[in-house]
């Protein structure tokens, strides 16, 4: 777990991006000899990949001494395309980055400390929050640089989740509500009550902190509960549902590659379960009016809480960190380069630009920046890195949620299995 990167993440032959590395400028060799040439790497869909780039524009028209080469995939390929390049001392200068890679990538020694960027004011941190920016701290070093703030939320169409009887949804809802809204939208309109509950790593470790527990304990070296029938209540609720044909099989969700096929953007579930960022995409991409609420409980205040949507690292690699910093301080601070970005990374998480841009949003999209506040103000907990190990705990987790749900395995079959292969990955952090 310790070693080498390329025993943490999957090694694949490919050290480039495949198709989307592109340059910025089409100035002469020479001239682009004389200027400070940044690689710049993220993951997304094609709107990021759009504004991002309008970003990158703008900064070098104000930083002419610096070019910025830009490379881009999804999720997956985005991490399945990093690993071989840290094992080839090849990684981009900055690089987006997640919590569930932080410490796997910091711990092998391959990111800069930014603390003396900020120091040494190349990245203003005035109107940022101390509390906010420890979430992307390892320890007393700050690795990734948080782009922006969002938190667990659900997405939902009033219309579609309304039954016969009204409107069906309330603030503070319990879980037990959720399951009655999803089975009574099914009978009545005759489509799915709710998407498939993707990803579980998100809302399983919320289910639990509306127990009063955590995934992990606090060392990061085991799991965090010890009763598994909060494992087995999570998954019997979605079996129940799928028996009903209130909950996605599987194989259907598995068909969904894009958000223009998401169920809710089509109208055959009324909630998607997502992170608030993402409601900007699912607004867009259905062309109505959605709403976001937040996650059923009990004890929402406490079980909900922010957490950085992504983050900017420095490679340690880097040849140019100082001018790596100044894009990460320009991304982070200029109004204008937040106006183009809208908050798609997460409510911007300098106070400052987040009330210039919240001016010039829509109604809409001003619900984003609304929901992320009041959580922050509510609860001032920030969530960190997952532990080492995280990755492999996660792709159980995943793993073990599809067997269930194809029904190879039962949740009790499946708490002991999670609970005996976790707590042997996470036993490598004593």
């Amino acid at each position: 777990m310790k070693k080498l990167l390329i025993s943490i993440l999957p090694l694949v032959v490919a050290l480039a991006f495949t198709g989307c590395s592109e340059s910025s400028s089409s100035a002469s060799s020479k001239f682009r000899e004389e200027k400070t040439t940044l690689r710049l790497a993220w993951w997304g869909e094609q709107p990021r990949h759009d504004y991002t780039q309008k970003v990158i524009k703008l900064f070098e028209e104000k930083n002419p001494d610096i070019r910025i080469e830009y490379e881009y995939s999804n999720w997956d390929d985005y991490w399945k395309r990093l690993a071989p390049m840290a094992a080839a001392n090849q990684l981009p200068d900055i690089m987006q980055m997640d919590l569930l890679y932080l410490k796997a990538y910091s711990n092998n020694n391959l990111l800069e400390d930014l603390t003396p960027y900020i120091k040494n004011k190349v990245i203003n941190t005035e109107f940022i929050d101390t509390g906010v920016l420890s979430g992307g701290n390892v320890g007393d070093q700050l690795y990734g640089f948080p782009l922006g703030l969002n938190a667990p939320a659900v997405i939902m169409d009033a219309n579609l989740a309304a039954s016969s009887a009204g409107s069906v949804y309330k603030e503070n809802w319990t879980w037990n509500d959720f399951e009655k809204i999803a089975l009574e939208v099914h009978k009545q309109r005759h489509i799915y009550g709710t998407n498939g509950m993707k990803p579980p790593e998100v809302f399983f470790p919320y289910f639990l902190r509306t127990n009063g527990k955590n995934l992990y304990n606090p060392e990061g070296t085991s799991l965090g509960y010890d009763d598994d029938q909060l494992f087995i209540d999570y998954f019997d609720r979605q079996l129940r549902l799928l028996d009903e044909g209130a909950f996605p099989r599987v194989d259907i969700t598995e068909q969904i590659k894009g958000i223009e096929d998401e169920l809710l953007v089509n109208k055959k579930s009324p909630m998607t379960w997502a992170y608030s960022n993402q409601y900007y995409g699912f607004s867009e991409a259905s062309g109505r009016s959605l709403e976001m609420v937040a996650p059923p409980g009990p004890n929402q205040q406490a079980s909900l809480t922010v957490r950085p949507s992504m983050l900017f690292s420095i490679t340690k690699g880097s040849n140019h960190k100082e001018a790596a910093a100044k894009f990460i301080n320009f991304f982070i601070n200029n109004i204008d380069a937040n106006k183009i970005i809208k908050g798609e990374r997460g409510v911007p998480v300098s106070t400052k630009v987040a009330e210039a841009v919240n001016k010039d949003l829509s109604t809409d999209q001003k619900k984003v920046f609304d929901y992320v506040i009041q959580i922050e103000n509510r609860n001032h907990n920030v969530e960190k890195a997952d532990p080492l190990g995280g990755i492999e705990v996660v792709h159980l987790l995943q793993d073990i949620s599809e067997q269930i749900l194809f029904k190879k395995i039962t949740p009790q079959e499946g708490a002991q299995k999670f609970r005996k292969e976790a707590n042997e990955i996470l036993k490598e952090n004593k």
